[in-house]
């Protein structure tokens, strides 16, 4: 540490100031109130390379080569030591003749002790340029990971609807009814999914709305599905809500698998009706729901399994922490995934 010997301060309180800038690995200067320098830290001129023996006495602008000579920094400084205003992450530039520019964060404050008389100004000084080299880097390769994301997000709708097509195309050669009613089924759930992964690349941000994300999704299921719209529609009633991508992910292929069973066993014959796809928040609570007006539902089967549908849909609920509630709309089916956290829940009960 270098101090002042004309200006050495002889309180007990300046004298442990100067103990711990001695101590101090990091820049600091004590300056007086015509921002001379009182003290400086070893690491302050091995840092910004100025020579230990000329920096005492001296005015901070006239450091070094001129660099520290900056306006409104000396103003600031000026106005700390008045009492005025303090000094709180000030940035700038330490620009240097053949060196790069260095980024330097400042704090300083007007120091309360005994001596009234004399001002004394701690000057903290952080270099930030290697930090904030870091962090531009860090958010570039993020900004490039989103944009090849997206890419692979493109190539994947793309390969599905490809492979969707490859499946209808099996699907009127094949002489079984029944394989060629699995083999529609699953081109519709491929097609629901290549339109999640095209509403999700679209999306440059992490969050989705999801009204024109359902509204898209019900869009590419009825056109898949549904071969006389006047017959069979589907509607979707979506408040204002925006979830996180990979929520909306479950949401949409529960909504596929929900609208997919009521299209295959709701209106048979060419029965004439509607579905209609529904979801609202408030809070933490959410319910997503699929209803339809077609024949209801049938008496359970003792040896009835679970079809592969409602096992996504149970599968993808319990990954949302929800519950599936099935009742009777009268006429039709209504099926809800409801989320209530416990102490949400707790509280509309008590209201």
């Amino acid at each position: 540490m270098v101090v002042a010997p004309d200006l050495r301060p002889e309180t007990h309180a300046l004298s442990l100031m100067l103990a711990v800038i001695a101590a101090s690995g990091a820049p600091l200067l004590l300056l007086d109130g015509d921002l001379k320098v009182i003290a400086a830290s070893a690491s302050f001129c091995r840092d910004f390379q100025i020579e230990p023996a000329g920096v005492p006495g001296r005015r901070l602008s006239a450091l070094g080569h001129g660099e520290w000579n900056v306006p409104q920094l000396t103003s600031l400084l000026e106005g700390t030591a008045s009492g005025a205003a303090e000094v709180h992450a000030y940035e700038f530039d330490l620009k240097r003749d053949g060196q790069a520019p260095r980024l330097l964060v400042m704090n300083a404050h007007k120091l309360e002790y005994d001596d009234k008389e004399r001002v004394r100004v701690l000057l903290a000084i952080a270099d930030v340029t290697a930090a904030r080299a870091s962090d531009k880097l860090k958010d570039n390769l993020l900004r490039e990971k989103a944009i090849l994301l997206q890419e692979v997000q493109h190539r994947v709708a793309n390969s599905l609807q490809i492979i969707a097509s490859i499946l209808m195309q099996s699907a009127r050669k094949v002489q079984s009814e029944e394989t060629r009613g699995h083999l529609r089924d699953a081109h519709s759930r491929l097609m629901s999914i290549a339109e999640v992964q095209r509403h999700l690349a679209a999306s440059r941000l992490g969050d989705v709305e999801l009204r024109p994300y359902l509204v898209q999704l019900c869009k590419s299921l009825s056109a898949s599905m549904i071969h006389d719209a006047k017959v069979l529609s589907i509607e979707v009633v979506v408040d204002d809500s925006v979830t996180q991508a990979d929520i909306s992910v479950s949401l949409g292929l529960i909504v596929t698998e929900l609208v997919i069973n009521a299209l295959k066993h709701a209106f048979p014959g060419h029965r004439a009706g509607k579905i209609v796809v529904e979801y609202g928040s408030h809070g933490a609570n959410w319910t997503l729901s699929v209803r339809d007006n077609g024949i209801g539902m049938q008496p359970a089967s003792a040896d009835r399994k679970p079809g592969l549908g409602t096992n996504i849909v149970e599968a993808l609920a319990k990954r949302l922490d929800a519950e599936v509630q099935v009742t009777g709309a009268a006429p039709g089916t209504a099926v809800s995934i409801v989320h209530a956290p416990p102490a949400v829940a707790a509280v509309g009960r008590s209201a």
